[in-house]
């Protein structure tokens, strides 16, 4: 007997989510010289587009803030902490959210076939894939087929990311792995806050 279960889709408390970004920007942020943070729409945007946090996690936000410095995106490294509500939340640890996602993909994948062009593929290496142009389209294509059906959108997604190498050999854990989070509505966000360090 199939059963919806839509109603546990809320999520019942908030979380603590961190941003990694340039440190002028963080600072604007928290002064409130700037409004918050900007939606991303990048291709390969994972959860689709929006605003991404790592869910309980500031030093992989770091990480990833000190890579962007690298690669000359980001001056100064630095870490935002956002409290959130995630409100209706596309959860991609519950299975009725897997099954949306699932079903998104076979219409995206009938809407390629019909019009002749090849489907989008995730590109990188096992299991991370870190260019999901596929996941993002499917998951931008489910906000969309759920705005045209009228039903209630979603003002998040959030989701398991594996990444990085095995935490030792044999192991099922990997050194990266982490939450992450795609805020759709800004009404999401209750705060910014400067996160303690303990170094």
């Amino acid at each position: 007997m199939d059963r919806s279960w839509g109603r546990y889709e809320y999520q019942p408390s908030f979380i603590l989510a961190f941003h990694g970004c340039d440190k002028k920007l963080g600072e604007k942020v928290l002064s409130g010289k700037e409004s918050g943070l900007r939606w991303s729409e990048k291709e390969y945007d994972w959860l689709g587009h929006g605003i991404y946090f790592w869910e309980g996690n500031p030093a992989r936000a770091f990480n990833w803030a000190v890579e962007r410095q690298k690669a000359e995106k980001i001056k100064t490294p630095f870490v935002l902490g956002a409290i959130l509500d995630l409100k209706h939340c596309l959860d991609l640890f519950d299975s009725g959210g897997l099954q949306q996602v699932s079903d998104a993909f076979s219409t995206l994948e009938q809407a390629f076939k019909a019009s002749g062009q090849p489907l989008l593929k995730n590109v990188g290496s096992t299991p991370d894939k870190a260019g999901r142009q596929l996941d993002c389209a499917v998951i931008n294509a489910l906000h969309k087929y759920r705005e045209r059906e009228n039903l209630l959108p979603y003002d998040s997604v959030r989701g398991p990311f594996l990444e990085g190498p095995e935490l030792y050999e044999g192991a099922g854990f990997r050194r990266e792995n982490h939450i992450q989070i795609c805020v759709r509505s800004q009404l999401c966000i209750k705060g910014y806050f400067r996160p303690i360090s303990e170094s």
